[in-house]
């Protein structure tokens, strides 16, 4: 199998769609699957360096990490002439996506397009909303001719179903649970960040509107004197809130901005509680790596974190959207800390189900079903012609 990927976010940026790419890309090598990789982002000295095709960039007003690809369309097409791929991954709708569509329809060559993100409830967060039909329409057109949608929850699943897109599959997420791991606890993460109450929540992801911070930040400002003395917020990203959320925040937060690695995975470890307000994610890979490091979760109960969260059983799902829901479940299970400690380990054990070995693997068979079956309906046509 030859594979040609295409995405508008890799690494070095920092959101799962980048480092799910970047994962399949490494195991692509370790099968020994020739693929190319075409992005706006330069890798360098990647083990997956050799696969990427960095395109001409600018930066994205709202995030400058973020980058929009201004691809030479010539050069692109002759490359993928020369390579010949056998099926096309399309990751991303916008400039990089529209390309690789485009060539897979001109040459009716077999494709999958995998959806990673819900922007249809991110425009109602920067008061959009008008064009949400606009996007599905746009989105609908965009499907309507793959060999395959992957999706990476049943929410994501159901809710693309519900839109009348066909040919949808489950391509799940998968965590490194020996990287994130209770077992990379650390006093510190205490000591770094001279924190002396008895209990870290911590909060990963990008500081912005489609993240609910609004919800995150108010709950902050209002937990009562009595919890608050008992917590410190760890709160680890960037984005175009944080300036606001710092001046908003009481004194017991400390902003980290964006951690990594190993670092990362010593801040999940040593916290006691992970916070994610977010009702946007089709996923939530932020929440699997809280769950492998033995952490319990308390999340709001929307997009994909449903199919992760198992409630009062690996973590606590809050009304979506209502900081007093939050308080009132940070207090409640404040004083419950041996139950938190069980559903962390619960957990952990439904996180070490979930290997990305096996995740890539299965995503290949697809692959492999997507060619077959393009190859199938194209014999069919001719005999019947």
């Amino acid at each position: 199998m030859r594979l040609a990927l295409f995405t508008d976010t890799y690494i070095p940026e920092t959101n799962g769609v980048a480092g799910t790419l970047h994962r399949l890309s490494n195991h692509m090598n370790r099968r020994g699957i020739e693929h190319l990789l075409f992005t706006p982002m330069s890798v360098i000295d990647g083990s997956d360096s050799a696969s990427v095709r960095a395109v001409a960039n600018i930066p994205f007003f709202l995030y400058p990490e973020c980058r929009i690809a201004l691809p030479n369309r010539n050069s692109i097409h002759q490359q993928l002439q020369a390579f010949e791929p056998d099926l096309l991954h399309i990751a991303t709708p916008f400039n990089m996506g529209l390309l690789g569509l485009k060539y897979a329809l001109k040459h009716q060559r077999p494709h999958v397009v995998s959806y990673h993100t819900h922007f249809d409830r991110y425009l109602e967060y920067y008061r959009l909303k008008s064009m949400i039909p606009l996007y599905w329409k746009y989105i609908k057109w965009f499907h309507r001719s793959a060999d395959a949608t992957l999706t990476p929850s049943l929410e994501t699943l159901n809710t693309l179903q519900s839109q009348g897109i066909q040919r949808l599959k489950l391509w799940s997420r998968g965590i490194d649970c020996d990287l994130y791991s209770p077992d990379k606890r650390r006093d510190a993460i205490r000591t770094r960040y001279n924190i002396t109450a008895p209990l870290i929540l911590l909060y990963v992801g990008r500081i912005a509107p489609e993240k609910d911070i609004a919800t995150l930040t108010s709950a902050m400002q209002n937990l009562p004197e009595h919890m608050q003395s008992r917590v410190h917020w760890l709160i680890v990203g960037d984005g175009p809130l944080l300036p606001k959320m710092r001046l908003q925040c009481p004194p017991n937060v400390t902003f980290t901005g964006y951690v990594h690695g190993e670092e990362l995975a010593a801040m999940y470890a040593s916290s006691d509680w992970f916070v994610f307000p977010s009702c946007t994610e089709t996923f939530g890979n932020v929440v699997l790596e809280a769950m492998a490091s033995g952490l319990p979760v308390l999340a709001a109960n929307a997009g994909g974190v449903k199919d992760l969260v198992a409630h009062h059983r690996s973590g606590v799902l809050f009304e979506p959207g209502n900081p007093e829901a939050l308080i009132r479940e940070i207090c409640l299970w404040g004083d419950h800390l041996d139950q938190l400690q069980m559903m962390g380990l619960e957990g952990r054990k439904l996180a070490l189900q979930r290997s990305w070995e096996h995740i890539f693997d299965g995503l290949i068979r697809d692959y492999e079903e997507a060619i077959d079956n393009r190859s199938r309906r194209s014999k069919s046509r001719i005999i019947t012609a």
